[in-house]
């Protein structure tokens, strides 16, 4: 099925409305997509060089709007959708320390996540559900997710082969690997934001709580 679903994804890479499609998994995986948009956002870019910093941007905002419904999610629908979602995409064993981390750092956490492995999903829906305040979360998402799109922009469009053929050749190792490191970028984020001692084995009680209730 995630071969199916990211065969499907990359070929609208060359659809004659590429940039809607686009825009259109960076909102959704925001919030509840499990295919990163960052495959097609490469695509993209190396098909046309010239235009790899719109096609940043266009992933960029439509992410962050994207993010505003995984905000909602978690704010409003947690109970009913957002424990779903978490679950249908393995992050339940990850919110605790999410939320944990995201009360102590605030948009610190969320900045610094662009550079690491952290599920964007993950990050709005917490958000959301900690009621981080919106202006904060919009802001801090902007910063992120543009570090991170703008990124790949540059890679793919020096590398691009090379990484488009590693990800259809080991999608599935590459998406176990991807799911092992998620808990390691919070590790990351909070080593990057010279997160305390004190923080961390805050943050792995609370994980460690949900885990035994």
């Amino acid at each position: 099925m995630l071969r199916r679903l990211y065969d499907w994804t990359m070929a609208k890479a060359s659809h004659p409305h590429a940039e809607w499609w686009l825009a259109l998994f960076a909102f959704v995986e925001a919030s509840f997509f499990p295919i990163p948009p960052h495959p097609v956002l490469g695509i993209m870019c190396l098909a046309e060089p010239k235009k790899a910093v719109r096609f940043a941007l266009i992933a960029t905002l439509a992410s962050v709007a994207g993010g505003l419904l995984g905000y909602a999610i978690g704010h409003f629908l947690y109970d009913t959708i957002g424990v779903q979602l978490l679950a249908a995409l393995h992050l339940t064993e990850s919110f605790p320390k999410a939320a944990c981390y995201l009360r102590e750092y605030g948009a610190e956490i969320i900045m610094i996540k662009g550079a690491t492995p952290i599920p964007f999903k993950l990050i709005t829906i917490t958000a959301g559900f900690i009621g981080m305040p919106l202006v904060t979360f919009v802001l801090a998402s902007l910063v992120s997710r543009a570090i991170s799109f703008m990124i790949v922009g540059v890679l793919f469009r020096l590398f691009g082969a090379p990484i488009k053929a590693f990800i259809d050749r080991y999608l599935g190792l590459a998406t176990a690997a991807f799911a092992i490191v998620v808990v390691g970028g919070f590790v990351a984020a909070v080593m990057l934001g010279g997160g305390g001692k004190q923080t961390n084995e805050k943050c792995a009680a609370a994980t460690a709580l949900n885990a035994s209730a």
